[in-house]
Order: structure tokens, then C-alpha cells, then sequence
């Protein structure tokens, strides 16, 4: 069975935790789409591993591929490789295979990413300023470089060569530093040296994987809000973060997927800039002060508020969910009472899905539900039965409002911590 996770928030949903969960029973892990400017947070064996460009199976020591659809910065993820191998993880060709028409983030997509975000003072995005954008734009406008054009030296070179004269130009208008083609090479030829050898066509093995009944599973990163189409545009990333982005950047057919399992949590957060109807600064104080909610990536205290039904009830149509996987369930043992928004008021009309006009975003007055909580800690819940009746009730009035059956039940950053309903 072929299995694409995709978040349904803005990133963040605990994505890491369910692909490591079900990767025991993966023979193949595939990440389609995004840079190392997404984080995935999994604990496996009592250790903590933050993850970016890396699939989460590589803890399982399964095979597992970067696809296409992803831009790769080779010094990020040599130190990735790095830190990874250090607490004794094994990372060879066997392991990890990167597909040879990903994009290659270069030392001037970082800048030219915070050059763009400085520029927009105020109307900034909030990107992590690590060159994905840049790199996405370029691969549009078909001026980019891929990981092959790298096998021969003087491709890559004259590619460099070439695009290092808008990129400059355009630095240089903003008084910042341009580069040199060599200085470009130096800073990226020995991560690129170290990553050859896990250069690969890697679109008939996945397609062998695939035709010999092998099981898939598609880790997708950030989450649908973020996405290039479907997200809160224009605070969105550069990639298509939904399900779709599995097939298109990995290069395996719609016909192949057996099922999407949409994580989210059992309330919502966000990290930069942004429309974010239910937001709450009482139960983002709630979470900051446990020490919960700071960015895998960043570091940045995340934007906190109830679950937004509005949001997920959409996420479920556009990714064609099949299974919705609730995380965090255990943030929420201690309130006494938990809000739910499942709906919009938008000059006094009801909307049940998010609206495209960007200025209806400052305009939205959420409607809320509230439901009694479980003051009871459920933590050490190992099944369904086990959950407190409250609780149950909450995630199946979730159930309910975003016409999705609950599958997986996160009640703790453990593997063990899951539920399988």
C-alpha cells in the first residue's frame, strides 16, 4: 500500500512522528517537494533527531530518496549527513539516494532570498531565508541547475557563469555583495563531491519499487497552507506542499497512491507571517510557557490557536484524505475548556472554506464551538478505548466537521505515543 502524509496546517502538524511511525512497515521512503528550510522533530529510542532534508525512514535504516520535485542545498545537507552520522545513523547509497534533476541551492539564492524579505519591510513573508524561493523561481524561468549538470564541471560552471549576471546586477542595486563564479564553486564543490556518490536516476527505482508490490510511503513537508496554489497566498512557500506534490515530484503516477493520511494538530500554530483567523495569544502563552511550540527550523515561537476546522475541512478535499492523523492530543489535557472554529464570519455572511480574496483574511471573525475538556493526562493512552470520553468526543466532533475519519492519535512525541484506531 502506497501512502502520501501531508500536513493540513501550516506546517509544523507533527508530520515527522507519523511518517516514522508507519515507515516499519515502508520499504521505501520518498520526499517530494521543499528544501532544508523544513524541520521534522522525531524521537526514536529516547533520542531526538530534527530532520530537514533527510526522510524520516533513514531512522529505520530504510531505503529512502530525495526526489525531483525537491531543492537541495548540498552544504545543508552534508551537515545534515553529518550530525546524523555522528549519533550513529547509517547513511550510504543503500540508504539514501538523491535524485539527479532536484534543483541545487546555490550561495546566491540565500541572498537574493533576504534580499527579497528586506525589501518588503513590513509585507515580508516570513521565509527562513535559506534560498528555497530563489531556487524554485529560477528552476520556473528554466535558468536553474540541477544536481546532473554538476557530473560535468565546465556545465555547471557556464551556468553559473551566466546566471551570476542578473543575480549580481540585481544585488547590487540593493548595496549588497555580489559573488564570483569561482567563490560560488569553492563554497559548494566538496558537499557536492561528498553527495555524488548518492546521485541517481531514481524514477525506475521507484517505478521497480512500485510494479514489484513494494510498500511507498511519500513524506511530505510543510503542510497545505503553504501551499504555492492552495495555500494563504501570498504567504506561502514555493512548492506545491499538497498531496499532488508527491507524484509530480517524484515522478510516480496518481494511480499508484493507495491513500493520504493528513496530520494535524489538535489545535493550530504557524510560524512567520500570514492570515491566521484563530489565533489566540491565551493558549499561545498556554504553550510558551510549557515550553512547547519554538520552530524545528527556526527557533521562533510559533503562532498559536484552537483548531480551525475551516482550514482542515478544505486540507482534506484538495489533498483527497483518506485517513487524518491528530497529533498533540496532550497539549490540550489541562484546559479546562477547548474552542473549536467551524466557521467564518466574513461581513456577516458564513463561509465554510477559506476564502481566495486576500483582504476577506483581516476580516474574518471566527465562529467558535466550545466543548468541555478531559483534565485527565493521556499520555500513557495506548488505545482508543483508553482515551478519556471527552476526548474521544473531541476528536470525533473533528471527524464530523472536516468529513475525515480519525486514524492516528498522537499523545506524546514517542513512537509508542500513537494510537491506531
Amino acid at each position: 500500500m502506497n501512502t502520501i502524509i501531508c500536513g493540513l496546517q501550516w506546517g509544523d502538524e507533527g508530520k515527522g512522528k507519523i511518517v516514522d511511525f508507519l515507515t516499519e512497515k515502508a520499504d521505501l521512503v520518498v520526499r517530494g517537494q521543499g528544501g532544508n528550510n523544513a524541520g521534522h522533530t522525531v524521537i526514536a529510542k529516547g533520542e531526538k533527531y530534527v530532520l530537514h532534508l533527510i526522510p524520516s525512514g533513514i531512522l529505520w535504516e530504510k531505503q529512502c530518496v530525495i526526489g525531483n520535485g525537491v531543492v537541495l542545498d548540498p552544504v545543508g545537507l552534508c551537515k545534515e549527513i553529518q550530525t546524523l552520522e555522528e549519533a550513529g545513523v547509517t547513511i550510504s547509497p543503500e540508504h539514501l539516494l538523491i535524485s539527479d534533476r532536484a534543483h541545487v541551492v546555490l550561495p546566491y539564492h540565500r541572498e537574493l532570498d533576504a534580499a527579497r524579505e528586506m525589501s518588503l519591510g513590513d509585507k515580508k513573508i516570513g521565509t527562513t531565508k535559506r534560498g528555497i524561493g530563489p531556487t524554485y523561481a529560477d528552476k520556473a524561468n528554466r535558468i536553474g541547475l540541477r544536481l546532473a549538470d554538476f557530473r560535468n564541471p565546465e556545465t555547471a560552471r557556464a551556468l553559473i557563469t551566466t546566471r551570476l549576471e542578473e543575480a549580481n546586477r540585481l544585488l547590487s542595486e540593493l548595496g549588497l555583495e555580489t559573488f564570483e563564479v569561482d567563490q560560488v564553486l569553492s563554497e559548494v564543490e566538496s558537499s557536492i563531491d561528498r553527495l555524488r556518490p548518492h546521485f541517481a536516476n531514481v524514477i525506475p527505482m521507484v517505478h521497480g519499487s512500485w510494479k514489484n508490490g513494494e510498500t511507498i510511503l511519500f513524506e511530505g513537508a510543510q503542510g497545505t497552507f503553504l501551499d504555492i496554489d492552495f495555500g494563504t497566498y501570498p504567504f506561502v512557500t514555493s512548492s506545491n506542499t499538497t498531496s499532488g506534490g508527491a507524484c509530480t515530484g517524484s515522478g510516480l503516477p496518481p494511480h499508484a497512491i493507495d491513500r493520504v493520511v493528513g496530520v494535524c494538530k489538535a489545535y493550530t500554530t504557524r510560524v512567520g507571517s500570514g492570515p491566521f483567523p484563530a489565533q489566540n495569544d491565551e493558549i499561545a502563552e498556554f504553550f510558551h510557557s510549557r515550553g512547547m511550540e519554538f520552530g524545528a527550523t527556526t527557533g521562533r515561537p510559533r503562532r498559536c490557536g484552537w483548531l480551525d476546522t475551516v482550514l482542515i475541512r478544505y486540507a482534506v478535499m484538495v489533498n483527497g484524505v483518506t485517513d487524518l492523523a491528530v497529533t498533540i492530543l496532550d497539549g490540550l489535557d489541562e484546559r479546562e475548556t477547548i474552542k473549536i472554529c467551524v466557521g467564518y464570519n466574513i461581513n456577516g455572511e458564513v463561509h465554510e472554506f477559506p476564502p481566495a480574496e486576500r483582504e476577506y483574511w483581516d476580516q474574518i471573525v471566527p465562529i467558535y464551538q466550545e466543548m468541555p475538556g478531559w483534565k485527565t493526562d493521556t499520555t500513557q493512552c495506548r488505545t482508543w478505548d483508553e482515551l478519556p470520553a471527552r476526548a474521544k468526543d473531541y476528536l470525533l466532533r473533528i471527524e464530523e466537521l472536516t468529513g475525515a475519519p480519525v486514524k492516528y492519535v498522537g499523545v506524546g512525541p514517542g513512537r509508542e505515543q500513537t494510537i491506531i484506531r
